[in-house]
């Protein structure tokens, strides 16, 4: 007994040594999409949707499944596009498609033919944002926005870019990016880095000359967009805005929001949808003092890509009209995702409805759609970064 005593006694102490080391220990970091999330076992069950690390097969795709209004039809026009995110078109009919969490490149996929995508920008870190304009492929990361010239004659090796600003902040929140080219300025957004604090800088959609030169702040109070674009008829610029998280299952809704002069604040972090004050950071602030939202997308829908319709093959009513892409809740008990398409009134607002439905089935994903291209003849791309395709909408009914 006297041998077994010691070692008794060591193990305790080393027993008590552990405890107070766990105790002195700093807890694991939050992750910024965590904070303010409740403690309750269903809260604590919700995180961000994973990305399959494969694309969905050909066969396998929902497109039988989607439904739209009655003269459309919709079809697979490329698959085997892992992390299919925004879209745009080259002059010489190249389509380009960006990634971002699990892709980490860029595809090209020639608008004839098979419609197979090849990798020309590879191993390139959230390479989410992606803009054609005069034969020059503009890319950006959370880090960096880049410039490919001639780039439809150089796909086989698009050589190194021209960076045109590296002061980007980085980081894992909200910093992918979406550009839009607009009388020769490039407009990108800086999104919160996190779910609610004091953005500072950031939370702003930005402009700058398309060599790098001369920054300009555009909007402030921006959560988080991945979505502008401009109305051909006036000019102004229209964007998706994500709602904070964990406010509850219902609240706040996404916003759809209309730029109508110089310097609007439109509420981030102490307003969210135009009426609702944030429990943290809305004390001492009034709605009213911010730009409302053109219309509410519904609470969580993760709205990302906005386009303007400028084709002529859908009906009249669509023409001028923005089609959003509502990617789906992830923090919210019932799942939902859908194309919609928002009709300005005329008055700075919108009137939005479902155009495209069927990505959820059984309260799980089938496709989340993320941005759009309209081509030539009129009809319209969607990407889907879930399934890792792109769908083509078409009209084939009376005008």
């Amino acid at each position: 007994m006297r041998q077994i005593r010691p070692f008794f006694a060591f193990a305790a102490v080393a027993c008590f040594v552990t405890a107070v080391s766990a105790q002195q220990s700093p807890p694991a970091e939050e992750p910024g999409w965590a904070k303010g999330r409740p403690k309750t076992d269903t809260a604590m069950r919700m995180a961000p949707v994973p990305a399959f690390p494969i694309p969905t097969a050909a066969d396998k795709l929902p497109t039988s499944r989607f439904k739209l209004p009655p003269g459309f039809k919709v079809e697979t026009w490329a698959s085997g596009v892992l992390d299919a995110r925004a879209l745009r078109q080259g002059a010489k009919g190249n389509v380009f498609v960006s990634t971002l969490f699990v892709g980490n490149k860029v595809y090209a996929i020639p608008e004839q033919g098979k419609h197979e995508p090849k990798v020309i920008v590879d191993k390139m870190e959230k390479a989410a944002g992606i803009e054609f304009y005069k034969g020059s492929l503009y890319l950006a990361t959370h880090k960096q926005i880049m410039r490919f010239d001639n780039i439809e004659d150089k796909l086989d090796n698009p050589g190194t870019p021209t960076v045109l600003y590296d002061k980007l902040p980085g980081g894992e929140d909200h910093s992918w990016k979406f550009l839009r080219i607009h009388k020769d300025k490039l407009y990108y957004a800086i999104g919160a880095p996190c779910n609610i604090c004091d953005p500072g800088e950031y939370a702003k959609i930005y402009r700058m000359n398309l060599d790098g030169s001369s920054i300009e702040t555009v909007a402030s109070g921006v959560r988080n967009t991945v979505g502008f674009d401009f109305d051909p008829k006036t000019g102004d610029l229209w964007f998706t805005d994500n709602g904070r998280d964990w406010f509850s299952e219902e609240l706040p809704n996404d916003e759809l929001n209309h730029v109508t002069g110089p310097n609007q604040h439109f509420g981030y972090p102490f307003c969210h949808q135009g009426s609702i004050p944030d429990p943290e950071f809305g004390w001492g602030k009034s709605c009213n003092d911010y730009a409302k939202p053109a219309a509410l997308l519904g609470p969580h829908a993760g709205s990302l890509g906005l386009t303007f319709y400028r084709g002529k093959m859908f009906p009249a009513k669509y023409q001028g009209a923005m089609f959003i892409a509502r990617h789906g809740p992830w923090n919210r008990t019932v799942k939902y995702a859908d194309v919609s398409v928002a009709f300005p009134d005329g008055k700075g607002g919108a009137r939005v409805e479902p155009f495209m439905t069927g990505f959820v089935e059984n309260n799980n994903y089938l496709g989340r759609p993320v941005d759009f291209l309209v081509l030539k003849d009129g009809s319209m791309l969607v990407s889907d970064d879930h399934a890792g395709a792109i769908y083509r909408i078409s009209y084939t009914g009376k005008k």
